[in-house]
């Protein structure tokens, strides 16, 4: 989604500055593709060849490789060998934040720190550095996309399994990451936004699941609700080093984890990610319009953003959509392997509130009341939350709302029943605070436009 919102939005920007656009996508199931949004579409591959072809064939005056997603950062090296201009974030800051070591030494000049990790080129060496990171551990090939091959692993023995079943059978050998993971952690995405002088901070979301589940199946509260004033200060510091230290002239996400009052930067992105268009939605600010006039030369300043932390005085939660049901026999988990295919956003003056709009846009009524049945072990403490709330606990398969935090196949079947469910602990204390403000008063319906009225103040 996040591809086809920014390539659309940067189309019409460029054209109220005046710019003839052409547009390169692939896929036919998009907005992007429709023939009438950039001056020319062509229906290509996005491999390098059939892109310089392209550059050869229509001359621009340059291109924009950071509005579509991992693909066409990758290309970026070999369009800028061939000569052609990359317009906005250049080649450099991208090869900053993707190179391993590079990104470790820019991040230790710049005082920002990193959690304990480790580089192996061998499943042999990755045995032995693993010692040295120590478990639990989070190992994955590096340039995944989508958190495909990542794992938490908790012992060598599983660390020795992962090896073999998972990183064996990719036809590349990448290099094999290891990072300390930081149990306990609250996981943020910041979405910001620089012209090389001033950085706009323009949303810092929560994670509600913990570290671990891929940032585009957790669901995020902006702003924060669980982080101490003193480590979003850190955040926003950290965010600005970063973009003025990589040379980001566009969109940069960044994500860290946050113990307590310290925060560390797990990685950054310097392109439009899929949170911009939620964020661009929050904070009333159509980011992928402004990357595309930065991109063609112009400032904040000059494009009127006067304040560079916007916080608005409501809070806006994403939540997941994944479509379980068309995978029959898969049972629901979550995992760095990212699974979604849509979200909804839900807004309120309360970050619970927000929470249960956001459930219900997904598809998930969660019951005021009812019968609610918990499936793993040492959840007493959740259950005596739900217990005092009034719930009627329960073993048998006549309940309101599943509770599983196990791959346990009557999962499987409430998906299959339509009935709500939930797999993560933070989900589940998030969704009864949600449900007790719920029971208090009744949703409130607001346009967006509505919603951003308030944020500038007017009712």
């Amino acid at each position: 989604m996040e591809f086809d919102y920014a390539t659309v939005h940067a189309v019409w920007a460029l054209k109220e500055e005046g710019f003839e656009t052409i547009m390169v996508n692939s896929n036919p199931e998009t907005v992007s593709t429709d023939y009438d949004t950039a001056d020319r579409l062509y229906f290509e591959p996005l491999t390098l060849e059939d892109v310089l072809n392209l550059v050869e064939h229509e001359k621009p005056l340059g291109v924009i490789a950071t509005l579509g997603g991992q693909t066409p950062l990758k290309l970026a090296r070999g369009l800028e060998e061939a000569g052609v201009r990359l317009l906005g974030t250049p080649f450099s800051a991208i090869h900053l934040a993707e190179d391993r070591e590079a990104f470790h030494t820019l991040c230790q000049r710049l005082g920002i720190p990193q959690p304990e990790g480790r580089v192996a080129q061998t499943p042999e060496e990755a045995l032995r550095l693993a010692e040295e990171v120590g478990f639990p551990l989070l190992a994955r090939p590096s340039y995944v996309l989508g958190g495909r091959a990542m794992r938490v692993l908790w012992s060598m023995a599983e660390l020795r399994r992962y090896l073999e079943e998972v990183y064996e059978p990719l036809q590349e050998k990448p290099s094999i990451l290891l990072d300390r993971y930081l149990e306990g952690a609250v996981e943020l995405d910041v979405d910001a936004l620089s012209d090389g002088e001033e950085v706009l901070i323009a949303g810092v979301m929560e994670h509600v699941e913990r570290a671990g589940v891929h940032s585009g199946d957790s669901a995020t509260v902006l702003p924060p609700v669980h982080v101490p004033q003193g480590a979003l200060e850190k955040v926003r510091d950290y965010t600005r080093r970063l973009a003025l230290g990589l040379g980001v002239r566009g969109l940069l996400n960044v994500q860290y984890a946050v113990v307590g009052e310290e925060v560390y930067v797990l990685e950054a992105n310097p392109r439009a990610s899929r949170t911009v268009p939620f964020v661009s939605k929050a904070i009333g600010l159509p980011l992928a319009k402004l990357a595309a006039k930065i991109a063609v030369g112009k400032t904040l300043r000059e494009l009127g953003i006067r304040e560079l932390d916007p916080v608005p005085p409501y809070y806006a939660v994403k939540e997941v959509v994944i479509p379980w049901l068309k995978f029959p026999g898969v049972i629901p988990v979550l995992g760095p392997e990212m699974r979604s295919t849509g979200e909804s956003m839900g807004i309120d003056p309360d970050p619970y509130l927000a929470y249960y709009k956001a459930e219900l846009g997904a598809g998930q009524r969660l019951p005021l009341r009812g019968r609610v049945r918990f499936l793993g072990e040492g959840l007493e403490d959740l259950e005596a939350l739900y217990r005092e709330a009034g719930f009627a606990l329960t073993e048998g398969q006549d309940y309101d709302l599943l509770i599983g935090l196990v791959p346990d196949p009557e999962l499987r079947r409430a998906v299959e029943r339509g009935l709500p469910f939930i797999t993560t602990r933070e989900g589940a204390w998030w969704s009864l605070q949600a449900i007790l403000r719920a029971r208090e008063k009744p949703l409130s319906v607001l346009s967006l436009q509505g919603w951003h009225r308030v944020y500038n103040g007017g009712q």
